[in-house]
């Protein structure tokens, strides 16, 4: 394929993935996945290899999403595959690592031929059990288990399975609701598909998709190989949930591969912070990707050259029934964990420390009206900071979720937002600064207690800085002016409570005495305070 069409061709299926999520979005019930953008989409061809993926969703979905493949088509080969079935699985060892995410499979037909796959991935509003929180001993208590079944079967719905899942879960038509969400984007993306493949003659997908995934290996082989030769070695210590963990990495570059392995980690958690191998490869994958060849498309080409590994029963390998509703506390270091190691060879391409994970607030329990409610909503710390410039403020990294606007919280639950704002003195100083954390105060209108779960981090162990650079503010989480003994565990909030979370910063990066005079003037004349 000569270089003109195959970019054209390329620009078409990055469309076509992105229409896709676009209606997966428009028509998802849940703010979740329609504000916060908690997803991903993608096309795979006949072998289950992922070929495109569309511009939202997070590293933990969409690199999961990609092994997720090859086990749905080991259940489900080509052959007893038919027009209009539509596949489904929640299995956190098969999939995103937690049983809230969804990933729904649907395979496009042309005549009697299946051509492709749409997949999605997507945070459900519940799954049953416990309410999003670290607090289970085992995943029977997390929810609802789907193992890789057929939703739909020649276009006819699984009554029994639907009717199981209805009810098991505490909001079953947002639950449902998303779930046909995410049918409608993959009957999107296959109709956009075939009409490309109808208009450039494409028979098969294949040849494409060995085009564009032997691409990315080989740019993915060159930079690697472009590394100084050894390895890298780093740790980052999480809070855990009652007591410190240790992720440890070690980078070894071997010619055009490279193998990234965590002897070292801790055992398993016995709650719900434990990650799943899929999880483990998905954001090793992505931080090996940023740094080494962030500009390649990321599909199965990119995945190739890597070779990950974790001790089995590790916290970052764990074994069933492990808990692991909150695995993103320890799933999203692995980046910073990665930085930290490949930043002695590329120092000018990564990153100081960030917040990390995400802080994930759940609240359940019945309005004032009587009528029960749950919801859940995202938000983030600062990211460290840059060879160049400052972290960000109040962004998500690694995932990329979005915050849900308070307007939004406010009109879906009985909660009252009455403070958002970011923390000043919160990102470490620095030649370059840390980004700022920031503050979320609210309030429930109830008129009993209700059911709160912070699934946080960093309020123990700083982000660290590099080069010198100090690390960010701690995060805290307090109940009318009072930290609980374990900020990550259920809380039962009295009504009128004010509840507030305070994120982490960033850690700086280069020694605080080098910042241009410029910046540090800049910083005051914004009420940063630089803190020293």
């Amino acid at each position: 394929m000569d270089p003109v069409t195959l970019e054209i061709c390329w620009s078409r299926l990055i469309g076509v993935v992105n229409e896709q999520a676009a209606a997966l979005q428009r028509t998802s019930f849940t703010s979740i996945v329609r504000e916060a953008g908690d997803l991903s989409a993608g096309v795979f061809d006949r072998r289950g290899y992922m070929v495109a993926q569309a511009v939202t969703g997070t590293p933990g979905h969409i690199n999961s999403m990609a092994l997720a493949m090859k086990h749905f088509l080991a259940a489900y080969p080509l052959e007893t595959l038919r027009a209009g079935d539509v596949l489904i699985t929640n299995d956190p060892w098969l999939t995103s690592g937690h049983l809230n995410d969804v990933t729904i499979a649907s395979p496009i037909f042309r005549g009697e031929e299946c051509i492709a796959f749409f997949a999605s991935t997507c945070h459900t509003a519940d799954i049953g059990g416990h309410v999003l929180s670290a607090e289970a001993r085992e995943v029977y208590e997390e929810g609802l288990q789907i193992p890789i079944m057929k939703l739909y079967e020649a276009g006819r719905p699984n009554d029994a399975l639907l009717a199981i899942i209805r009810a098991n879960v505490r909001v079953p038509e947002m639950v449902l609701g998303d779930f046909h969400a995410q049918i409608a984007g993959g009957a999107v993306g296959g109709e956009r598909l075939l009409e490309f493949m109808d208009e450039f003659g494409l028979v098969r997908l294949e040849p494409l998709a060995d085009e564009i995934i032997g691409r990315t290996e080989r740019v993915m082989r060159q930079a690697i190989r472009a590394l100084a030769p050894g390895a890298y070695e780093y740790a980052i210590i999480s809070d855990g949930f009652d007591e410190p963990i240790t992720i440890r990495t070690r980078c070894e570059v071997r010619g055009d591969e490279l193998w990234i392995d965590y002897a070292g980690s801790s055992p398993a958690s016995r709650r719900g912070v434990n990650v799943v191998m899929n999880y483990t490869e998905a954001y090793t994958t992505y931080g090996v990707k940023v740094i080494v060849s962030p500009d390649v498309p990321n599909n199965e080409g990119a995945f190739r050259p890597l070779r990950i590994t974790a001790p089995e029963g590790s916290i970052l390998n764990v074994r069933r029934p492990a808990a692991v509703a909150a695995r993103h506390i320890i799933g999203h270091f692995l980046p910073h964990a990665i930085a930290g190691a490949l930043g002695q060879a590329l120092p000018a391409r990564v990153m100081a420390e960030g917040s990390a994970n995400i802080w994930g607030i759940q609240v359940a329990g019945k309005d004032e009206h009587g009528a029960p409610f749950t919801y859940v909503f995202f938000s983030s710390g600062g990211t460290g900071a840059r060879a160049t410039k400052d972290g960000l403020s109040a962004t998500a990294f690694p995932s990329g979720v979005l915050g849900t606007p308070v307007e939004v919280i406010e009109s879906l639950v009985p909660l009252v937002v009455e403070r958002k704002c970011l923390r000043p003195d919160s990102g470490g100083a620095g030649t370059y600064r840390g980004g700022l954390g920031q503050t979320i105060a609210f309030r429930a209108r109830t008129r009993e207690p209700y059911t709160c779960s912070v699934l946080c981090d960093r309020t123990m162990h700083a982000a660290a800085g590099f080069l010198g650079g100090d690390p960010g503010g701690y995060g805290m989480v307090s109940i009318d002016g009072v930290a609980p003994a374990n900020p990550k565990a259920e809380q039962l909030i009295s009504p009128g409570a004010l509840v507030e979370v305070h994120l982490p910063g960033g850690g700086g990066y280069g020694p605080p005495s080098a910042r241009d005079p410029e910046l540090i003037a800049r910083d005051r004349l914004e009420g940063y305070v630089t803190r020293s």
